[in-house]
């Protein structure tokens, strides 16, 4: 790795990121173009120890730009999936109401419309073959945080121990580093989905297989959506959505740990959809219920003089395709304030990139939220909107 040595705010400084996920790697890729001392701290065990998830889109003006400052747009080109940014929108019924596989003409690369989907697991690859041997701290979950003069002192829960001048916490909405930045708590969206993963769904549900043809597809219905993604193993991911009372997960007296449980409500609770539909719960054996919460759109801490956040642990919001990709940004601002000569002081870098992020976050979580009805509990005329808004994209 070709390293740029300048007189930047971080120079003889040590940098700690906590979270390993596609913000943390960025950011500690970005860095390290730059010629800085940076630590990555992750709680896997390994880079294999779990599947990362289904597939994500990367936008032209987030995720690719900030891809392609890291140097590493060849390496996504070889890795993403094409094809599977189609999208393909069907009622309860299972009847067709928009398909992009129809459409002639496909957007590539440099096309401020294309947003060609990875999967998380390659793209966490791609970072991590970018960064020097022994970056990322493998098996260390955060467990406290204490200053020690100028610098921080993390501990973690393998018994070890790290310091750095300056901390960044990427380690998502359950981040054990936000409480030393704000105490401010996330809200809930009113709406949950209970996630399934389908290892082979070309055998265990094939006409689900088949009308997903590798790619993006929403159900909806009265009240209820499915949506389903493919993975880049060959498997599967569904979200079954809908409005709930806060704390329904653990008042519904549904035990989530009992696949035939959850089997048996979901039946009843999507009566009336296509059997189509009904496959797809029937092939899963592990469900996973996700509440969906957000951080306040007015949030507003005092910057802190060396620790900050990225991603979901500084602006959770409710799905809307637009996570990892401000994740990244972030990580692109807060190196760039870090970096670029104009803050005379970390303390001030850190303010203006906090003010940045905060800007940007109240735009995408407002869009998030006004939108999380319509997706968890569509109604006849939010899905004709959504005809049109895709069908004119």
């Amino acid at each position: 790795m070709e390293l740029l040595q300048t007189g930047h705010l971080l120079r003889n400084k040590s940098v700690a990121i906590v979270g390993g996920g596609p913000g943390g790697l960025t950011l500690a890729r970005l860095l390290q173009l730059k010629g800085i001392q940076v630590k990555v701290y992750e709680r896997d065990v390994s880079k294999e120890v779990r599947v990362q998830g289904a597939i994500v889109d990367l936008h032209f003006d987030s995720g690719l730009r900030v891809i392609a400052a890291a140097g590493l747009m060849d390496a996504f080109k070889a890795s993403y999936m094409p094809g599977a940014d189609k999208f393909r929108l069907v009622d309860k019924d299972g009847n067709m109401l928009l398909d992009e596989h129809a459409k002639e003409g496909n957007p590539d690369f440099g096309d401020p419309h294309f947003r060609p989907e990875i999967d998380r697991g390659a793209l966490r690859n791609i970072l991590l073959d970018a960064l020097m041997p022994g970056t990322v701290v493998w098996n260390s979950q955060l467990t406290a945080m204490e200053q020690v003069g100028d610098a921080w002192q993390l501990s973690f829960n393998n018994g070890t121990a790290a310091v750095a001048d300056v901390v960044i916490g990427a380690d998502g909405y359950r981040s054990k580093v936000r409480p030393y930045v704000t105490n401010i708590k996330a809200l809930y969206s009113g709406a949950t989905i209970i996630q399934g993963e389908i290892e082979e769904p070309e055998k265990e549900c094939p006409e689900m297989y088949t009308l997903l043809q590798q790619g993006n597809l929403i159900a909806m219905g009265a009240g209820k959506s499915i949506a389903a993604q493919p993975r880049g193993d060959g498997g599967l991911t569904f979200y079954a959505s809908s409005l709930y009372p806060e704390n329904w997960v653990s008042t519904s007296g549904i035990d989530f740990n009992n696949s035939e449980e959850v089997y048996a409500w979901l039946e009843s609770y999507y009566q009336g959809w296509s059997p189509v539909f009904l496959s797809l719960f029937k092939a899963c054996t592990r469900f996973v219920p996700r509440p969906l919460n957000y951080f306040p759109l007015d949030q507003y801490w005092n910057a802190q003089p060396n620790i900050t956040l990225i991603g979901d642990a500084a602006h959770l919001m409710p799905p809307s395709g637009e996570g990892v990709n401000t994740a990244m940004l972030d990580a692109w601002d807060v190196c760039e304030c870090l970096t670029d000569g104009k803050y005379t002081d970390i303390p001030a870098a850190i303010a203006a990139y906090e003010q940045q992020m905060r800007a940007r976050a109240v735009v995408l979580g407002k869009e998030a939220l006004d939108s999380i009805k319509d997706f968890a509990a569509p109604s006849e005329e939010s899905v004709q909107a959504m005809i049109q808004q895709l069908g004119a994209g």
